[in-house]
């Protein structure tokens, strides 16, 4: 009993003392410069490792939150968390120095990297790589992305970043309004006539400049036409005509005495 108590005070001692068995990682940024943060994590973020990086622009904002170097800070380490695939805390930073300097004179920078972060790169060439159906992607991010561009271009017309804003948000209506078409063909496919011409639509409606809106312009005649909906469908084929007069899709149906939609 006398050596189980030996026992327990001993290590109740080395407890009490911290005598050292797990010793603290020092901390090697301690003493550093604001500066030398900053330069030690721009190193860090050029070399790749974004985790370091990270954190090192985190103690540059905490120990010096009234410098120059924080607000710097801020920005880079949007960057960085969205190198580092940490898609929502490089949003969340986004957001905040928008928030906190609204009239910085790199706001419009932020307002960029806030789109490309949103920017669903699958809808593009991973897209093909993948081969993943497009009826199962998510354009929430797409649209946020066109939203964050459009701000950009409409607040800072004279940005450096406009040009490529304007050229991605092409893309991504164009994109948006083939993955409405892609859903209106699945849904044409599957006799769900209804759904197929509601969101051929909604493509027409909300993308009228995108080049898929001809064969979402087709969907609605045919499956207005497949519903016995004769007025509308007599709509969508008169708008067809005066938009696309040359389209293809009547092709089939100029030597034959039936309608040309029902070729299809």
């Amino acid at each position: 009993m006398r050596s189980v108590a030996l026992i327990v005070i001993a290590i109740a001692a080395a407890l009490m003392a911290g005598c050292g068995l797990f010793p603290e990682t020092k901390d090697e940024t301690i003493g550093w410069s604001a500066n030398k943060l900053y330069t030690e994590a721009k190193s860090a973020l050029n070399d790749g490792a974004y985790t370091r990086a990270i954190t090192y622009f985190e103690k540059l904002e905490s120990r010096y939150p009234y410098g120059r170097y924080a607000q710097q800070a801020q920005i880079e380490i949007a960057y960085a968390y969205w190198k580092d695939q940490e898609t929502a805390s490089a949003i969340a930073a986004c957001d905040r120095f928008i928030k906190l300097h609204p009239n910085h004179p790199n706001v419009d920078y932020v307002y960029y990297l806030r789109g490309l972060i949103n920017f669903n790169e699958d809808l593009g060439i991973m897209g093909l790589v993948s081969q993943q159906d497009m009826t199962e992607r998510d354009p929430k991010g797409a649209r946020e992305s066109f939203d964050s561009f459009k701000e950009l271009v409409t607040r800072f017309p004279d940005s450096k970043y406009t040009p490529d804003a304007l050229l991605r948000m092409k893309y991504l209506v164009n994109a948006l309004a083939s993955l409405e078409l892609h859903v209106a063909r699945y849904y044409m496919k599957r006799e769900a006539y209804l759904a197929a011409a509601n969101r051929a639509q909604y493509a027409v409606k909300t993308y009228p400049e995108a080049p898929a809106t001809e064969e979402a312009l087709f969907i609605m005649v045919k499956a207005y036409d497949k519903l016995g909906l004769t007025d509308l469908r007599d709509d969508a084929e008169r708008v067809m005509r005066k938009n696309y007069p040359q389209s293809l899709y009547y092709v089939r149906g100029l030597e034959r005495t039936q309608p040309w939609w029902k070729l299809w």
